[in-house]
């Protein structure tokens, strides 16, 4: 997916060398430059974090950062099964709505205050106050109704109706338990206070996020003793910042240097089934969007296959489904757009479009090579595509506009990729298509609203049985494909780099990448 796709590394060759050394240069500036003895990890990721609260974003790159420092009251371990964390044990109730769980004993925040039932309470607490208007809120004001303290160490939660993925929506980053007292101070966006095995030292904007060993910690000591996360949206720094040595771990490894660091002995390339789902969001409130047909002539006008082989080097899969091909409840037989500009260019005519048009899209920097090939797709059907490249964070608060601000910008759409992992599809679809997901509450980024679509989304997350929830499931996959409220491009493998000096990383469905246990041999 990225500009310097063609470029090709001869190790050993004169320019080569000088390149790779003009990047250890720079990478060197980048970390700080500063030379690390071995108990300092160094994690360079694609974008910047968007928040130290992890209940104020939905980004896996930030959940990267904040994964060390936090906890919920779950996990999902190594071997992705769900486990104990800041709660030993739990139960629910024969109706499936009410959730009890008990809490460990004798754990502290951060800051030194104590992690107790109270602490739990307040922490969820805050999504279900409208005024506060966290980023990932809808995630569970759509499951919670209430949550009390039954004494210190006991939490009981009430859901609106039975969630069969309730357990894992506690093991996202979203459910994780903060700090009261620096919440109320409000210092969480920047100051991040959780329970975990390491804490916070600093935050440089632009430059680095830097994690201390929590010596206090309650559980397993990391070996490590400090994590380091920096960001770099250029495709050759994150590939060459491992290659030189500047970096340990990199996430996520641009497809197209995958080759080289496979056959690197010096290199490790961790290569898994990915659960993100890559798409373009069309506003359905600007015109002429808000015509299904116009929709489904931008659908049938992208040649996923190409998208994948161009831009993946073949490290995808083409989208025929919101969900990836993880999912359990992901539909495979369901019948995709092909690839058909003269049926993309029958549909405009129908629209009243027999010219095409001119719509705008923003996108992040890292996924610029996206737009750039939909414009040239889209140009043969009379559709003209205007690409807005912006950095991260500016791209986030224009994503995330709400139907008045985007109407004022003329935003037609936008480019973005989500991952719920593979477990619960609910996690998946709600966010993006409900109608109480709008942004900014949520990422339904292009306003789609389906009254039989919210219903499929909330029967299927309410049923139990899994054969049940598949039939509820694949009628709801049909129905956004035939809407079609997004542009659907394709799911990537997630590819991550580190030194083969280093053991003991992995990858969570979701996009994580759980550092905080990572082992680095002298």
């Amino acid at each position: 997916m990225q500009r310097s796709a063609k470029v090709r590394f001869n190790l050993l060759s004169t320019r080569s060398r000088q390149l790779t050394l003009a990047l250890a240069v720079t990478m060197a500036a980048l970390m700080g430059g500063t030379a690390y003895a071995q108990s300092v990890l160094t994690v360079l990721q694609a974008e910047a974090p968007r928040s130290m609260d992890p209940g104020d974003h939905t980004a896996s790159v930030t959940s990267t950062i904040l994964e060390p420092m936090y906890e919920g009251l779950v996990l999902r371990n190594k071997d992705l099964k769900i486990a104990p964390s800041l709660a030993t044990e739990w139960t629910n109730s024969e109706a499936g709505k009410v959730w009890t769980f008990k809490l460990r004993p004798g754990v502290k925040f951060h800051d030194g205050t104590p992690f107790n039932a109270e602490a739990v309470v307040h922490s969820f607490a805050r999504f279900l106050d409208k005024g506060r208007g966290l980023a990932a809120a809808g995630r569970i004001t759509a499951v919670i109704a209430s949550i009390k303290a039954i004494d210190d160490t006991t939490v009981e939660f009430t859901l609106k109706a039975p969630y069969s993925g309730f357990l894992t929506l506690l093991t996202t980053n979203t459910a994780k338990i903060v700090g009261e007292k620096a919440d109320v101070a409000g210092k969480l966006g920047t100051v991040p206070v959780g329970t975990g095995a390491f804490k916070f030292v600093e935050w440089k904007s632009g430059e680095y996020v830097l994690e201390a060993r929590n010596d206090s910690y309650w559980g397993a000591k990391p070996s490590m003793d400090e994590l380091k996360f920096t960001w770099s949206g250029e495709a050759s720094v994150l590939s060459m910042s491992v290659q030189a040595g500047n970096a340990d771990v990199v996430y996520p490894l641009p497809p197209t240097f995958a080759p080289t660091v496979k056959n690197n002995p010096d290199l490790k390339l961790l290569n898994t089934e990915g659960s993100f789902v890559y798409w373009m969001s069309l506003n359905t409130k600007l015109k002429p969007l808000d015509d299904v047909k116009v929709r489904q002539a931008l659908n049938f006008a992208t040649d996923r296959g190409a998208l994948v082989a161009a831009l993946l080097r073949g490290y995808g899969t083409a989208a025929n489904s919101p969900l990836a091909p993880t999912n359990p409840f992901y539909d495979k037989s369901l019948a995709t757009y092909t690839y058909d500009p003269a049926k993309a260019k029958a549909l405009l005519s129908e629209a009243g479009l027999p010219n095409g048009f001119t719509m705008t899209t923003a996108v992040a920097q890292r996924d610029a090579p996206i737009a750039e090939a939909l414009q040239g797709m889209w140009a043969k059907i009379g559709v003209t595509l205007e690409i807005r490249n912006q950095e991260s964070g500016v791209w986030s608060k224009t994503a995330f506009a709400d139907p008045a601000g985007k109407q004022a910008d003329n935003l037609a759409s936008t480019i973005a990729s989500w991952s719920s992992g593979s477990f619960n599809p609910d996690l998946q679809l709600r966010p993006l298509y409900a109608t109480a997901s709008w942004s900014p509450g949520g990422a339904n980024l292009g306003f789609f609203s389906d009254p039989h679509l919210d219903e499929l989304i909330n029967k299927g997350a309410a049923e139990i049985d899994d054969a049940k929830a598949k039939v509820i499931y694949n009628e709801a996959q049909k129905l956004i494909n035939e809407e079609a409220p997004h542009v659907l491009l394709y799911s990537r493998r997630d590819l991550v780099a580190t030194s083969a000096k280093v053991s003991n990383v992995w990858m969570t469905p979701g996009g994580v990448v759980t550092v905080q246990y990572a082992i680095k041999a002298k």
